[in-house]
């Protein structure tokens, strides 16, 4: 019998995980050692990604004319940003992180007045302590976006070297289970599907 993990692991190449986990412990290491070079370098692919991303919705709308507004919509988006992007990558390299920022410290205060209100409606002392915090915690943010900026790209480096690192363990792990499941299945000449 086989389960859903099972599953997962044999349709997964085990070195796809190993690239990612040391992709991420790389940019991680990159992002808390020559921060700005790194920002500015993944800034600059973004707005490539961007900007391909863009033309490629823009030449479905030729082959799929389903949806075809919000193809149009993003692709011209799309277009535009990663023009905007390769166009001032310095400029870019700091409006996108404290864009990033507000965007997040909005969402916090969204957040904390949403769990406001279901505090009165019934959701318990809780909701009002988290959604509290949730409205400091965005209101910082929001006050003092550069600090909050340099504290977010701090988070996400370290978040990248952590990931990274389970990513590169998990790898190893996913090997040692694909081999042991060809094992068992090479021993089962007539094994089931």
């Amino acid at each position: 019998m086989v389960s859903f993990g099972d599953a997962s692991a044999a349709s997964t190449p085990w070195w796809l995980v190993l690239l990612e986990g040391i992709a991420a412990l790389v940019i991680g290491v990159l992002l808390l050692a020559e921060t700005g070079a790194t920002l500015f370098t993944l800034v600059v692919f973004l707005g490539a990604y961007w900007l391909v991303t863009g033309i490629i919705d823009l030449v479905m709308l030729f082959v799929d004319q389903s949806q075809w507004g919000w193809k149009l919509f993003s692709g011209i988006i799309g277009v535009l940003a990663g023009l905007a992007i390769l166009r001032h990558p310095w400029w870019a390299s700091v409006l996108v992180p404290t864009t990033l920022t507000w965007i997040i410290g909005v969402f916090g205060i969204v957040i904390g007045l949403a769990a406001i209100v279901r505090a009165f409606m019934g959701g318990g002392v809780a909701s009002v302590v988290l959604g509290v915090i949730s409205i400091v915690l965005g209101a910082l943010l929001l006050l003092n976006p550069e600090f909050s900026t340099a504290v977010l790209i701090t988070v996400v480096a370290v978040w990248a070297i952590v990931g990274g690192l389970f990513a590169i363990v998990a790898s190893f792990w996913l090997r040692s289970r694909q081999h042991a499941s060809q094992a068992s299945t090479a021993g089962q000449p007539f094994a089931q599907a």
